[in-house]
């Protein structure tokens, strides 16, 4: 037997004893993810029948929000890749200290995202996007801003609990938010008992405190729950940790506005279309964007997992635990790239009675279906990289891949060669499938044995 295939038996048989350990870290990691989401399906759901315009105006809204949370998760993610460190290492001290800072940073980073996001509303205008979804927009979308506050704080908790092995009480509190979000959300949008409601204000109202109620009982546990006493040991909050912390995380935020902003941005491209075409994007978004957790979720879970390898120096796992998220994530989006040809046309008639938005969103569908896989790997590589510290050159990458790639062709299948909104998202899969194969190559060439 020649050394390639020892080597390859090896790490065949690395990946399977790593991947039970993979799926129980990721699948509630995913779970919990889906959370902030789904409210978001929630109130797609909810709007709905407001009308199209109400609907394409929570669409535009999404589509800075995906921005919006992608750079704060991608900052706050690093801090639960440095409690991985901390324990892998057996530091309660520095699990303590990284929990508190991590908490501070994640609050100032979602208050200046919140001010951000509102200070650029005028710029909608200047983008183009159609005067009656922005005469009805100002209100709601100033709520979903401040609601980024109250979501990193929750952020930075997961990030705890994912990190400490109880990635299953994050979710809980995630999904709190969602469970307090579906009553109130009806309540506060159509209104009982003879109140009519305040629409699509309503709905943003109850985003913000859906959220804002679930931090609160996270942040509770964490100072009271007798489990949680390792991590709130004494600690000063230093503003220099939290210059560190963001030193190491602003890449990797880069890396995620990278991805978001184009996203951001190819939705503004499909606002060019008209108020139909933005229904359906925020249709075929809300799905998307669940569909997204998880990738978003593995690479949350391979970084820990790689994290706490490289803690307690075991460097020879590392290739074994990237691959067995690979692999895993291929397989998932797989099946759900089918479900989406199947049934994406179903789905958009669940969602929308009017008869464009649903033959729009049905295409949409099909387009989105096939980004799916090359999604999920692109995303795997980045977490695996960003367990193992190595920030600056992915997002290079990244960068230039959504922005050099992604934008360019969807502007050019989109317009050009008149594909019209599906062809936005020809464009964004191109840019994805540079990423996948650049990200995968990087990690090879870093886990490659000596």
């Amino acid at each position: 037997m020649t050394a390639t295939h020892i080597d390859n038996d090896s790490l065949l048989a690395g990946i399977r004893r790593e991947w039970p350990a993979m799926l129980h870290l990721a699948v509630p990691i995913i779970v919990g993810l889906s959370a902030a989401t789904l409210i978001e399906v929630v109130d797609t759901i909810m709007i709905a029948p407001l009308g199209t315009e109400p609907l394409a105006a929570a669409g535009l809204t999404a589509n800075t929000l995906v921005l919006m949370f992608s750079g704060l998760y991608g900052l706050i993610s690093i801090i639960s890749v440095l409690i991985a460190h901390a324990r892998g290492a057996d530091d309660a001290r520095a699990m303590s200290s990284t929990v508190k800072n991590g908490l501070g940073l994640a609050l100032i980073s979602g208050a200046v995202a919140a001010t951000l996001m509102i200070a650029g509303f005028p710029l909608l205008r200047i983008a183009g996007q159609p005067e009656p979804v922005l005469s009805l927009l100002l209100p709601y979308w100033s709520c979903m801003a401040l609601m980024l506050i109250p979501f990193s704080g929750l952020t930075l908790f997961k990030g705890l609990f994912d990190a400490i092995d109880r990635p299953w009480l994050g979710v809980a509190y995630a999904m709190s938010a969602v469970a307090i979000n579906i009553p109130l959300n009806w309540l506060m949008i159509h209104g009982a008992f003879g109140w009519p409601g305040l629409g699509l204000l309503g709905a943003g109202i109850a985003s913000l405190t859906s959220q804002s109620l679930a931090l609160t009982a996270a942040f509770v546990h964490w100072r009271m729950a007798e489990q949680m006493a390792t991590f709130r040991l004494p600690s000063r909050l230093s503003f220099s940790e939290m210059r560190l912390q963001f030193s190491q995380g602003w890449p990797i935020a880069m890396t995620y506005i990278g991805e978001g902003g184009a996203y951001t941005l190819a939705g503004l491209m499909i606002g060019w279309f008209g108020a139909a075409a933005l229904a359906a994007n925020q249709v075929v978004g809300s799905i998307s964007a669940v569909i997204y957790m998880a990738p978003l979720g593995m690479a949350a879970a391979v970084g820990i997992r790689i994290s706490e390898a490289r803690g307690g120096l075991e460097f020879a796992r590392l290739r074994a635990i990237g691959f067995s998220a690979i692999l895993t994530v291929i397989a998932w989006m797989a099946i759900i790239t089918v479900l989406l040809v199947v049934f994406g046309r179903a789905i958009a008639a669940s969602l929308s009675n009017d008869p464009e938005v649903v033959t729009l969103a049905a295409a949409m569908f099909l387009t989105m279906a096939f980004m799916q896989i090359v999604d999920g790997v692109q995303a795997s590589c980045y977490g695996a990289l960003r367990g193992m510290v190595d920030t600056r050159v992915p997002t290079l990458i990244s960068i230039f891949a959504f922005w050099g790639v992604a934008l360019p062709g969807s502007y050019l299948f989109g317009f050009t060669l008149g594909f019209g909104p599906p062809g936005i998202w020809i464009g964004f899969g191109l840019g994805l499938l540079i990423a996948a194969s650049a990200l995968v190559w990087r990690f090879v060439r870093l886990t490659a044995p000596a």
